[in-house]
């Protein structure tokens, strides 16, 4: 399993340096990464492309030969990113010059190059199947490619108000009566200490961090991954998910994973472990239709007992349209989560106009928020902003 690094090693691996010590890598996987890493982030990259656009296996020649035949169906089947990838080339570059014999001969070659060595590094098998090993590289890409741009967009964490023992430490102020002694400031006393030109510390020169804190929030990140969804939606509804998960988890909050379509396709229940919900969004497709529904059904059950915020992210951009009458069927279980505790709110992508009323209304009975996303780069931001909205209401 992926064990996540911080966001200053993701830096240094991105240059190619190798970090003292512990890099926080799994073993085996930091390996091969030490090796060639600009080659291993490109392949990772390459592998999380292919999954968004839904497919789980390489096929080098038949790739090539729908790129040759007709170039605009094979972007719509691979996606530009894919594509600029898998060909080391521009893709303007390849739509002005595959009608070559030679540049089709130079390019056909330089793609088997590229699958070959995803082979004998273990990353694809002799069939061009992505290995597990494949999976985790790409869910290592993906997850530091969003905490670069987390870090890029100036979004983080910011902290919490409500004072309790085990919260953050924070505000400074004066020791009283039953302080920890752990929670000393020792250099604000030393401080103190001598501009009183005291020449030890006195009781009365002592300050303590004030500890900050506030109640548990458990949040499930609802993906769809119906077929529309494809390429770079949920490409980059999955990077927001990496955000949502890293931010949480830092806080001690749980965070579960609910992947949909007109089935439920991949469940994560809230955890505090960053590497199993990596992996898990990491390997998302898109396939189906939607049945929102079934969907908030899963999530009331996914939620633990436990008294805490409990909160359900809903990213479509779809109406449902699974069962009779799918929209009255997903109000009334918007209204039996409420009923339960469960507040919802709805990241809605380029929806329709009747999208967008249907959204509203699931807004309203779900006591949370709607976001109509126009710029798909926000995505994340709009997630840790629902997210923060929750963090002041716990208080």
């Amino acid at each position: 399993m992926v064990i996540f690094p911080s966001s200053e090693s993701v830096e240094e691996w991105e240059k190619g340096e190798e970090q003292e010590g512990d890099t926080g890598f799994d073993e085996g996987l930091s390996h091969s990464l030490i090796e060639g890493n600009k080659e291993r982030i490109e392949q990772g990259k390459l592998l999380d492309a292919a999954i968004n656009q839904g497919l789980n296996a390489f096929n080098p020649d038949m790739m090539f030969e729908q790129i040759v035949k007709d170039f605009r169906n094979a972007e719509q089947i691979y996606g530009e990113k894919m594509l600029r990838l898998v060909t080391g080339e521009d893709i303007n570059a390849v739509k002005k010059n595959i009608k070559f014999p030679e540049y089709q001969r130079n390019l056909k070659a330089q793609m088997q190059k590229k699958i070959q060595k995803m082979k004998e590094a273990k990353l694809i098998n002799k069939e061009g199947v992505f290995t597990d090993h494949g999976n985790e590289l790409a869910a290592l890409v993906l997850g530091m490619e969003e905490l670069n741009e987390m870090k890029a967009k100036g979004i983080g964490e910011r902290p919490s108000k409500q004072k309790l023992p085990d919260g953050e430490r924070d505000n400074i102020r004066k020791l009283r009566a039953h302080d920890r002694y752990r929670d000393i400031a020792l250099k604000e006393s030393v401080k103190i200490a001598v501009k009183r030109q005291h020449t030890s510390l006195e009781k009365d020169d002592l300050r303590v961090f004030e500890r900050l804190g506030r109640g548990k929030i458990h949040l499930i990140y609802g993906l769809d991954a119906s077929g529309s969804m494809k390429g770079q939606k949920i490409a980059i509804c999955k990077k927001a998910g990496v955000a949502l998960a890293y931010q949480a988890i830092e806080r001690q909050d749980k965070v579960g994973l609910l992947v949909f379509g007109s089935e439920i396709e991949e469940v994560v229940y809230p955890t505090t472990d960053f590497s199993l919900f990596l992996r898990a969004i990491a390997e998302v497709k898109a396939k189906k239709q939607t049945d929102i529904a079934l969907t908030i059904e899963k999530a009331i059950e996914m939620f633990p007992k436990e008294e805490a915020t409990k909160h359900f992210i809903l990213l479509t951009d779809a109406m449902p349209t699974i069962g009779v009458n799918p929209q009255q069927r997903t109000l009334e279980v918007v209204e039996k989560a409420v009923n339960l505790g469960i507040s919802i709110s709805v990241v809605g992508i380029g929806l329709t106009p009747e999208g967008e009323e249907f959204a509203t209304k699931i807004k309203e009975v779900g006591q949370g928020k709607l976001y109509l996303v126009r710029d798909l780069e926000n995505v994340d931001r709009i997630v840790l902003e629902d997210y923060q909205a929750l963090i002041e209401k716990s208080y």
